[in-house]
Parts: structure tokens; sequence; C-alpha cells
């Protein structure tokens, strides 16, 4: 599985902006995908998960409420809406598959990894 993450930018506090994460290769809905960021010289954190079907989502509690994961196994994409971004959720974001259609909130639970897609939020 390939995975291409998309849509960061600077943006302000306050403001809005979803994420993507497009996925190819050997693409099923039976994958979990999770969402973490890293920000400089810092260790990479979770931000979120949604199971295969969609239908279960998790978020941690630095985004509880302003962040939401959905996906469309139809397009192979996963998204994350974020809004009311603060200064703080500047990182690099990163979406991640694993071979389960449960996800775990655990960096080593993934083995597939995008990119990264740079978010950065001016106060």
């Amino acid at each position: 599985v390939q995975l291409q993450a998309s849509g960061g930018g600077l943006v302000q506090a306050g403001d809005s902006l979803r994420l993507s994460c497009a996925a190819s290769g050997r693409t099923s809905s039976n994958y979990a995908i999770g969402w973490f960021r890293q920000a400089a010289g810092k260790e990479r954190e979770y931000v979120g998960t949604i199971s295969g079907s969609g239908r279960i989502t998790d978020y941690s509690d630095a985004v509880k409420g302003r962040f939401t994961i959905s996906r469309d196994n139809a397009k192979n994409t996963v998204y994350l809406q974020m809004t009311s971004l603060k200064p703080e959720d500047t990182a690099v974001y990163y979406c991640a598959a694993r071979d389960a259609s449960y996800a775990t909130t655990s960096v080593n639970g993934y083995t597939y990894w995008g990119q990264g897609t740079l978010v950065t939020v001016s106060s």
C-alpha cells in the first residue's frame, strides 16, 4: 500500500484545513488508518484513527472536538478535517495504514506510511 498525504499549508490560528491521504496499490477497505504528527524537535504523536469500515474513530485529547477523520473507500481516500487550528498544531502530519480493520493508537502498529504534509499555524 502506498500512501500520499496532501493538503498541508500555512494558515492562521482559528482557520480550518483538510488533509487527504490517498492510498494506492494493494488497497482494501479492510485497513485502518492513523493520523500522526511530528513537530520540530519532538517525537511523532498520535492524532486520531479510523477503522476500515469508517464506523469507528478515535482522537487524542489534544485534537478532540476540533479534528474529524472520515474516509471514502470508493476513492481510497481518508480525510483529516482540522478546525479551530492553534499554533501548537504546527507539525508534519502523516497518515499510516495497517493490515487490520481495527485501529491502534501506537505508531508501531502501522506498517505503511505516507511522506507527510506540513501544517503551519501562525498566531
